[in-house]
């Protein structure tokens, strides 16, 4: 298989159809039992259910609030929110204003929710985490997409992700622009250095062995492995490997692999990869750079819920 067709096979984005809804459903109610009465934590509830909405004489009575972004962002999770407002028994609704992957101004109304005012009020904090989260995601990853512009070299994540929330954060990696590597351990075969030194085959014909072992287990599927120094190219490319991950290479090292390698397999730069550093990355013709920063360096996006 030539290099362009492996990087097509390799460059999906994860959409909401693809997400488990019966798996969403479980950490929504896992969230919404932590907030609500403390189901989970390491602490006894002495009361169930919000104790201070249930103030509130007119707690029952229609109300209506709408999402804001209160400051540019790309906005996801947005298919979230009646999730959340369903796992709390309401016939509250809530009407999305955009898509998720929306470049949103400050100000901007993201949607409206119309319900009992103390299912709103307990909802709220459920949902603004949800939002802030993954449109804090989708933003940062949009920055690093908009910094490789006019290159044919595509953005991966990596599974640097928070236990429990991959998934949701790979969907919002999707929705800023960038692309989706590996799920997990199950759907490709990729050899690092520590599966090099575990098996004591990072040289050579012993390497050439494992990679061929590795398709011969696996048939079918993609198979991807770390160098860190340009002499681990030939025997790698001999034994027929998709991608070759190159790990901390310098921007010369880089060029010269990329030389090196052709069309015989894709490639993909990672280790110290900067919002600084892509531009110049940009112009080398990698056919990936992929980087955790886009999930663990991003910060929250402030968006409110705004009484009507």
């Amino acid at each position: 298989m030539s290099a362009p067709r492996i990087a097509d096979r390799i460059a999906r984005q994860l959409g909401w159809e693809d997400l488990d809804p019966e798996a969403l459903r479980q950490l929504v109610e896992l969230a919404r039992d932590e907030d609500l009465c403390g189901r989970g934590l390491a602490l006894k509830p002495l009361v169930n259910g919000d104790v201070t909405s249930k103030v509130l004489q007119a707690g029952n009575e229609p109300a209506s609030a709408r999402l804001t972004a209160r400051v540019e962002l790309v906005v996801c999770g947005l298919p979230l929110v009646q999730m959340v407002l369903d796992s709390y028994g309401t016939e509250a609704r809530f009407q999305a204003a955009c898509p998720d992957g929306t470049h949103c101004l400050e100000g901007s109304t993201l949607g409206e929710i119309h319900g009992p005012a103390r299912h709103l009020l307990e909802a709220e904090r459920v949902l603004l985490n949800f939002l802030q989260k993954l449109s804090g995601v989708a933003s940062l990853t949009r920055a690093y997409v908009e910094a490789l512009d006019g290159s044919h070299t595509r953005l991966l994540d990596t599974r640097k992700t928070t236990p429990g929330f991959r998934v949701l954060e790979k969907y919002a990696v999707a929705a800023g622009g960038g692309f989706n590597h590996r799920i997990g351990l199950f759907d490709r075969v990729m050899l690092k250095d520590n599966h090099l030194a575990a098996d004591a085959s990072s040289a050579g014909e012993a390497l050439t062995r494992l990679v061929r072992r590795a398709r011969e287990q696996s048939p079918g599927m993609i198979v991807e492995l770390e160098v860190d120094h340009l002499d681990q190219i030939p025997p790698a490319l001999e034994a027929g490997v998709d991608v070759l991950l190159l790990d901390n290479f310098s921007r010369h090292d880089l060029v010269a692999a990329v030389g090196l390698v052709g069309h015989q397999a894709a490639t993909e730069a990672s280790g110290g990869i900067t919002l600084e550093t892509l531009p110049e990355l940009a112009s080398i013709g990698l056919d990936f750079i992929s980087t955790g920063a886009t999930i663990h360096q991003s910060t929250w996006k402030d968006i409110g819920l705004d009484w009507n």
